[in-house]
């Protein structure tokens, strides 16, 4: 009787103690989803730019800024405790941690304060990629970037944290919210414009921008981001007046350009038709700067192929430059142009008269290459293929007493009855002959398919794509 009395009285007991930490516990784990749900895309557009896996990143944001409730988080929009250090001249936030004065008695500390979240995410990636720090976090980015569990490990031998179940802390948190997948995901294409990324305002460098929709002024813009149009004037230096008509499509930045890259990158290679403030804008670099940098005066262009330094001290040699007797100097091709503009690929006839001296070297022809299947599949082509390639260096000129008719290149064995080799160009395509790009660092697919008057969509279709992440040295059909 004594024992049915006791069991009567000690479950309701142990089932009124236990109820409050079910619901905390499921309080905790929403959460931890929308914390997860919340910085899920800059963990991912910070992977494809940095190498530091998602799943790691999303883990260590959930652990140190318990899900974005630490005072941190709140007050100083910090999700991994950086502090501030000697070369910090943002905003500060200072609360007690583990500083000590000379006397052993406990300081406030000075911790970094960023103006959003999505700053804290980037400015973490910096922290790991400083070289300064190479030689404690530097071989973590030799690893593979699927291999989270080496990475966790790999963090704490670097000395990132005190606590030694770190790792197993981070781990934990990457499988119980399937956090792995998401190093398998693909960021959004920023430099695409459509309706859902033109609406928002994004980064690059550190700094924020937005991309300008279809009839916007920049009247418009500054509404809709609370910038003044006076301040997006002096950001931005192709903008000179508030009337001032802007592309759709381009970027307007919201904040002053840096100095130098802070990406990996410390040089980029001049494609076909870039100008130096199309470099200033894709790596949200000062053009002044750019021009500094690499020993050129304001208004001067480099050549295609050529190099621009993006951070650091100043080049020892300028770049070579356009002129304006040099034919690098149109701004859509390095190739001759048909009277309408587009490119023009044809072989030139054969001159048997006595050939005049060239004074600067020539573009050489398409390399036709046999069929054979493209990348994604499908059917092989039925006929030759025309890859152009603007990486391709110039030609050497002719030697002028001796006329020869240059020849493309064949890479595979020529049939047996073989037919005049299709001619064609990006835009104008009669024989509907395989045109094939070959992707450049820095290329994306918008910018691929304005070059080649085709749409995205277009571009994905040929060539069976399901996302906008493009590669250097991929080749895409483009006809």
């Amino acid at each position: 009787m004594l024992n049915r009395l006791y069991t009567l009285t000690f479950f309701p007991l142990l089932l009124l103690f236990l109820a409050p930490a079910v619901n905390l516990k499921a309080q905790q784990s929403e959460t931890q989803l929308n914390y997860i749900n919340r910085f899920k895309d800059i963990a991912v557009q910070e992977m494809e730019r940095t190498g530091i896996p998602a799943s790691i990143k999303l883990a260590q944001g959930l652990l140190e800024s318990n899900a974005g409730q630490s005072v941190l988080a709140r007050r100083a929009n910090n999700h991994f405790g950086i502090k501030c250090g000697s070369d910090w001249q943002g905003d500060s936030f200072y609360r007690e941690d583990d500083d000590y004065d000379a006397n052993g008695q406990l300081i406030k500390s000075c911790f970094r304060s960023y103006k959003n979240s999505d700053a804290s995410f980037i400015a973490h990636s910096e922290f790991l990629r400083d070289p300064r720090k190479a030689f404690r976090y530097g071989f973590l980015f030799r690893l593979d970037p699927m291999d989270y569990r080496n990475w966790a490990y790999g963090l704490k031998q670097a000395g990132y944290a005190t606590n030694p179940a770190y790792p197993e802390s981070l781990i934990s948190l990457i499988e119980r919210y399937q956090l792995f997948l998401y190093d398998n995901a693909t960021a959004v294409d920023i430099d695409t414009p459509s309706d859902i990324v033109a609406s928002g305002i994004l980064d690059n460098n550190d700094v924020r921008y937005v991309v300008v929709t279809k009839g916007e002024s920049l009247e418009d813009i500054a509404k809709r981001v609370d910038v003044s149009v006076r301040n997006l004037i002096s950001y931005n230096e192709k903008i000179t007046s508030s009337q001032q008509e802007i592309a759709e499509g381009e970027r307007v930045y919201l904040q002053p350009k840096r100095n130098g890259y802070r990406g990996k990158e410390k040089y980029h290679t001049v494609a076909t038709g870039e100008t130096m403030f199309n470099i200033s804008q894709e790596y949200a670099v000062k053009l002044n700067k750019l021009y500094k940098r690499n020993r050129m005066s304001q208004g001067e262009e480099p050549r295609v192929n050529e190099k621009i330094k993006l951070r650091g001290c100043k080049v020892k040699d300028a770049p070579k430059l356009r002129s304006e007797e040099d034919e690098f100097l149109n701004p859509e091709s390095s190739a001759p142009l048909l009277p309408n503009g587009e490119l023009d690929m044809e072989e030139p006839d054969e001159d048997t008269s006595q050939p005049s001296t060239p004074t600067r070297p020539v573009t050489p022809p398409p390399v036709i290459v046999q069929p054979e299947a493209p990348n994604n599949g499908g059917n092989r082509p039925d006929v030759p293929i025309i890859i152009v390639d603007p990486n391709r260096p110039p030609a050497p000129a002719p030697q002028p007493t001796k006329p020869t008719t240059t020849q493309p290149p064949v890479v595979s064995p020529t049939p047996t009855n073989p037919s005049p080799a299709p001619t064609t160009n990006p835009t104008n395509n009669p024989n509907g002959t395989p045109v094939y790009h070959t992707v450049v660092a820095g290329e994306t697919l918008y910018g691929i398919s304005r070059r080649y008057n085709i749409t995205v969509d277009q571009l994905k279709s040929l060539n069976g794509l399901t996302e906008n992440t493009i590669q250097a040295g991929m080749q895409l059909r483009v006809k």
